[in-house]
């Protein structure tokens, strides 16, 4: 049973009670006597909050006169805090999926942004629509024969328009994601595009951002996108500065050669006159211990010098990915059917293994592989459930899962360092991102416990943070980013997208025992001036929508 987000009783039970309205202002809701920490990193202060319509009507702080509105919700205290800002989500079905959402709604989340690392599911034809599903079923499910959702869109636009017909639990932006472009306009080769191929490139990147994409993600670690080469992705990137866009890597490497890697995609940005967001930031695997400060280095180097770059992390050390990504990018060539061909066949499965093991597989961030570190969390089958939770023994296993599996086995990789993701989350561009895959019987706990766990553990418990600048961190930083002038903050004027906190019980619930426990200490959330989030308890109020890109002015 799934912990109750808000808990029961005490501070966390607090009911709304009706108040009339007697010849006040129409206010449809008064949050009365809060904590608001603000979003902007300045201190806290008491207040009176006023929502209508969907707005921030009022703020009326300690000695000005009261609000009255026709409902009033009384938070002793309770933190108000703009809702979250999750910008690294891998929600793109399961928002169609599963209306409920309380994996992101339970922790405060009222934005996701979708299309990353590259792979999503448009802008497609036919044809690369099978093969993304296939390719990425252990993110997402959505395996081809899945019929639990519609798959019924084919442009950025029309999926959009999909999350805004459906309904959803929080809102959601999008990434024009450069790895389904490129497998769209010229297959899972691994070699450079022709003239007219890269053009198609950049129109279906230019009609993703004036569909509403807010910028384009890649996976460079994942194929096919990681065929790309610098000159390729710059050209690419020049489309999304022309459209006030940000461009999003998930780069070539979180290992060996990390720091080279971060420095490709600066200059590569840099080039391009494109803003940078660099997705999960991480420095892991042993060759990387301890470095974070020449990470942190490198980019205040480009901030000083004129540079736009931000970056998100998840609080937490080990990774999530599938098992087929860890593989030598060769061996991925022609497609998802290309790589269970090659598996099956003894003689290249032995030169994997022989890149995996000893050279060090581009796929597993050139870093020869440590079995042990790699848990299994989730398989497609029912039949292979007996491996989640288990560690990895050696290749023949894995490739056995990979096969029988159809490429779609989740994995935890054991690679990170606290030292490192702490120097990463005090940074000033530093925003959250959960990187959340809710696939699986084990999902990493992150998909159900980021936005809590930075307030809980990182916050109070640990005090790498105020709760000012954890708020700000989770709430205006990515707003800005995303050129959202309306959201991000508790000013008149901005959207009620809030999260009601109690600051000195706030936690995670999921646990790597337990992932999906929901989380403890949020008992109220808005989306649009509505509840989500009731008294500790998920309401059927399907507030979301898709959030397009502010365009250029």
């Amino acid at each position: 049973m799934a912990a109750d987000p808000g808990g029961r009783g005490g501070r966390h039970g607090r009911r709304l009670r009706p108040h009339l309205l007697l010849g006040a202002p129409g206010v449809d809701l008064v949050i009365r006597d809060a904590r608001v920490v603000d979003g902007s990193g300045g201190p806290s202060y008491r207040a009176d909050v006023g929502v209508t319509g969907g707005r921030i009507a009022a703020i009326r702080r300690e000695g000005d006169p009261a609000l009255s509105g026709r409902r009033v919700l009384d938070a002793h205290g309770l933190a108000l805090s703009p809702g979250f800002i999750d910008m690294h989500a891998h929600s793109d079905l399961a928002l169609l999926r599963d209306p409920d959402h309380s994996a992101k709604a339970a922790q405060g989340v009222t934005l996701e942004v979708l299309g990353q690392d590259g792979l999503s599911y448009a802008p497609v034809d036919d044809r690369t629509l099978d093969e993304v599903r296939r390719a990425i079923s252990g993110w997402n499910g959505g395996a081809p024969g899945d019929t639990t959702v519609d798959l019924d869109w084919r442009t950025v636009g029309e999926y959009l328009d999909r999350l805004d017909r459906q309904g959803i639990a929080v809102n959601a932006a999008y990434l024009v994601p450069q790895g389904t472009v490129r497998a769209y306009a010229m297959g899972w080769e691994d070699r450079p595009p022709t003239g007219a191929e890269l053009t198609r490139m950049r129109q279906l990147v230019a009609e993703g951002l004036e569909q509403g994409a807010v910028g384009m993600s890649s996976g460079l670690t994942y194929t096919p996108g990681m065929y790309a080469r610098d000159a390729e992705l710059t050209e690419l990137c020049r489309v999304v500065a022309a459209y006030g866009g940000y461009y999003c890597p998930h780069h070539r490497s979180y290992g060996a050669g990390a720091l080279e890697a971060y420095a490709e995609m600066v200059a590569l940005a840099r080039e391009a006159g494109c803003a940078l967001h660099l997705a999960h930031a991480t420095m892991n695997f042993r060759v990387n211990e301890g470095r974070a400060p020449a990470l942190l280095a490198l980019l205040d180097e480009a901030l000083a010098d004129g540079a736009d770059i931000s970056l998100d992390t998840y609080p937490y050390t080990p990774g999530c990915t599938t098992l087929v990504a860890v593989l030598p990018s060769w061996a991925s060539e022609g497609g998802p059917e290309a790589v269970l061909a090659r598996l099956r066949d003894d003689a290249t499965a032995e030169r994997i293994r022989h890149h995996l093991e000893v050279t060090g597989s581009d796929g597993c961030h050139g870093v020869p592989v440590e079995w042990d570190t790699i848990e299994v969390s989730g398989v497609l089958r029912p039949e292979l459930a007996a491996h989640v939770g288990r560690r990895l023994d050696g290749w023949a296993t894995a490739r056995r899962l990979l096969v029988e599996d159809g490429l779609g086995t989740t994995i935890l990789q054991h690679v990170g360092h606290e030292e490192n993701v702490r120097a990463l989350m005090r940074h000033r561009v530093h925003t959250g991102g959960s990187d959340g895959i809710l696939q699986g019987a084990k999902p990493h706990p992150r998909a159900y416990g980021t936005f809590p766990h930075y307030l809980g553990r990182y916050t109070r418990e640990l005090g790498v943070l105020s709760l000012e600048e954890t708020v700000a961190h989770l709430t205006s930083r990515p707003a800005a980013r995303l050129r959202l002038p309306d959201r991000g903050l508790v000013r008149e004027g901005h959207r009620a997208d809030l999260v009601l906190f109690d600051p000195d019980t706030v936690a995670a619930g999921s646990t790597f025992e337990a992932p999906r426990t929901l989380p403890v200490g949020i008992p109220y959330v808005l989306i649009d001036g509505r509840f989500v989030i009731e008294d500790g308890h998920r309401t059927d109020t399907l507030a979301g929508r898709a959030v397009r890109r502010t365009p250029v002015r």
